[in-house]
């Protein structure tokens, strides 16, 4: 008998209790009721033991944007298992379970937030997300910023927000395609203050979501569409100078913040974040968005992923008169040319998190400078960001 079993409302309250033991948090009624309710949109799976979960993964099914394109993707959460049956391969078993649900079902993608780097890099994860966080003294902020227009304080608007937020996040890969819901339950808290900055000619150019406690400014969510529209809400946060002496806030790796501040030796710190995984190769390679108007190339890439073996081969990517074709090659002929990596580092290279000859530099992939320079060319330039958790 499979001990993998599909749960269901009806086993909520074993499915906290475990959430509960295993990330050390109490829930309140109310905390537990929206806990409930976020979960009507997870597909979640417990490995059974004399009737009881033993071990459970939550599957949560979203899109993000890869250069600009949708693509779906399972999100891996509230991975648990009790500690009287850790260790008996149950979390693995799980893991093989959702990962071919996801592939069945068309998600290409997989992201987590890791308990340990180590541990999901066994089953083909890797990190893909950066975070860089400063901490700004708020004199710093206090200087022309040379930005038209002007900021005012809002109440919650998803229609606004989310066209702002779409606008910014087709810029960055990897980021989530909200959805009304999403907003709701997961990005608009009820204690932050808002604010939406504006051009001269009345456009809305960006958003802020905030907190002003303890002479900090906390920057919950900072987004925009413009190099103007940034201006106006760093000007705005400025403008907290008497009641804030700091300024908290989390930005994309490449921020360049720091150029247009007087005195930039301030707090920042880069820190993994959340890792991801393709979940079906040969279909995200014919999906993925290349770079447009490429020359003529031909390219032999191949994947090891010992978690899921069906990914493992030979992909030849030919470009012809701008057009690029991708198929699987059986051959044993060309085994020792073209570019061999595993389905981790082809996760980083793809979603931009790194560029293949930074990998190759440090022997996580192989390949010679002439292959290695014709990847570079098919892949854009495009920074990851995740502005969610889950």
């Amino acid at each position: 008998m499979n001990p993998i079993k599909k749960l269901s409302a009806a086993d909520y309250n074993e499915i906290f209790e475990l959430s509960q033991f295993a990330f050390q948090y109490k829930l309140s009624e109310a905390d537990l009721l929206k806990k409930k309710e976020e979960a009507e949109r997870h597909i979640i799976w417990g490995w059974m033991e004399e009737g009881r979960i033993a071990a459970k993964l939550h599957l949560i099914p979203l899109s993000v944007y890869i250069n600009g394109k949708h693509f779906e993707m399972g999100g891996v959460s509230a991975v648990a298992t009790w500690p009287e049956y850790r260790r008996n391969g149950m979390v693995k078993q799980l893991l093989a379970h959702a990962i071919k649900h996801m592939k069945k079902n068309g998600q290409m993608l997989s992201y987590l937030h890791p308990f340990s780097v180590p541990f999901y890099r066994k089953f083909g994860w890797e990190v893909v997300f950066n975070e860089k966080h400063y901490t700004i003294p708020m004199e710093a902020l206090k200087r022309k910023w040379d930005a038209a227009g002007y900021v005012r304080r809002t109440t919650v608007d998803i229609e606004l927000f989310h066209s702002i937020y779409t606008d910014f996040a087709k810029q960055l890969n990897g980021s989530l395609v909200r959805d009304e819901k999403w907003w709701k339950q997961r990005v608009l808290a009820k204690d932050m203050m808002m604010s939406v900055c504006y051009d001269d000619n009345n456009r809305p150019e960006g958003y802020i979501f905030y907190n002003v406690k303890d002479r900090i400014f906390e920057v919950k969510e900072l987004v925009y569409r413009s190099l103007n529209g940034w201006k106006l809400l760093l000007n705005f946060i400025a403008n907290h100078d008497s009641m804030a002496k700091e300024v908290k806030m989390t930005v994309p790796e490449n921020d360049m913040l720091p150029l247009l501040i007087g005195e930039p030796r301030f707090k920042q710190a880069v820190e993994p974040y959340f890792m991801g995984r393709i979940v079906d190769v040969p279909n995200f390679l014919k999906s993925y968005p290349f770079n447009e108007d490429l020359p003529d190339a031909t390219l032999l890439l191949h994947v090891k992923d010992h978690f899921l073996p069906e990914n493992s081969g030979s992909y030849d990517i030919n470009v012809e008169k701008g057009s690029i074709r991708i198929f699987r090659s059986d051959s044993d002929t060309y085994k020792t040319e073209g570019i061999h990596c595993d389905v981790q580092q082809l996760t980083s290279i793809l979603l931009g998190y790194r560029r293949s000859h930074e990998l190759a530099k440090i022997g996580l992939i192989q390949a010679d400078t002439n292959t290695l320079d014709i990847l570079e060319k098919l892949i854009p330039v495009n920074q990851t960001f995740l502005a969610d958790y889950f």
